[in-house]
């Protein structure tokens, strides 16, 4: 039966014969148009089923031949996207104060920071960011492994929330009025307490089996 590729970032689809691959596309901010182009050629050269919109901001190939995939990826001239295992799969942004008038964060510029750093990176665990900046939060940081969320005060971040599995978890709020560099500092701080911890669970469950406060305390963050 066929497995997932993960060394070619494939993922085997539902007739247990073609792949789907997801190219990186930090932010989901295309500024190079060719690349469309490129998508859309191997697209139609290789056949593919469909071309996919993610919730992690990238375009997924849906049906590719296996032994299309080493040629696929040299023509897209792409690395792919961390959709599967153990890592940081992907760091969601909004288009902040760079595109939104919503915006009073600059949910890009520290987005971006944070994909080049930490996009792949192993740990114990999946684990997903997402960076939105205002209240509307369009980037679900509610709903993710650790949240920024920006506010006219600075940035509030949240930690453990998730929404697989039968019993979704809301992320709880463990810093407010944050600068850039102390917000990406803690999620610094987040990631390697996360990974020193080793739990082979989402960051959401180790906080319930710990306590918020002592999980805070941990970090070196004040608790109410």
């Amino acid at each position: 039966m066929a497995e997932d590729l993960l060394a070619k970032g494939a993922i085997v689809q539902r007739d247990k014969e073609t792949y789907a691959i997801a190219p990186h596309i930090p932010g989901g901010i295309i500024t190079d148009f060719d690349l469309l182009r490129r998508l859309a050629d191997a697209a139609e050269k290789y056949g593919v089923k469909a071309i996919k919109l993610t919730s992690a901001e990238r375009f997924a190939l849906v049906g590719l031949n296996p032994e299309d995939l080493d040629q696929v990826w040299q023509e897209l001239g792409m690395v792919p996207g961390a959709a599967i295992g153990l890592c940081v799969r992907s760091i969601k942004i909004c288009p902040g104060t760079t595109f939104c008038r919503l915006g009073v964060q600059d949910a890009v510029g520290v987005g971006l920071k944070l994909d080049e750093k930490y996009h792949g990176m192993p740990l114990p665990y999946k684990f997903k960011i997402g960076v939105s900046g205002c209240a509307n939060n369009c980037s679900e940081g509610s709903i993710k492994d650790l949240g920024l969320v920006g506010t006219a005060k600075g940035w509030r971040v949240l930690a453990g929330g998730y929404a697989s599995g039968l019993r979704p978890r809301l992320a709880d709020v463990i810093a407010t009025g944050l600068s850039d560099d102390e917000a990406l500092h803690l999620t610094a701080r987040v990631l390697e307490w996360f990974k020193q911890a080793d739990k082979k669970k989402r960051l959401g469950k180790v906080i319930d089996e710990i306590g918020l406060a002592a999980f805070q305390e941990q970090l070196g963050l004040p608790t109410e």
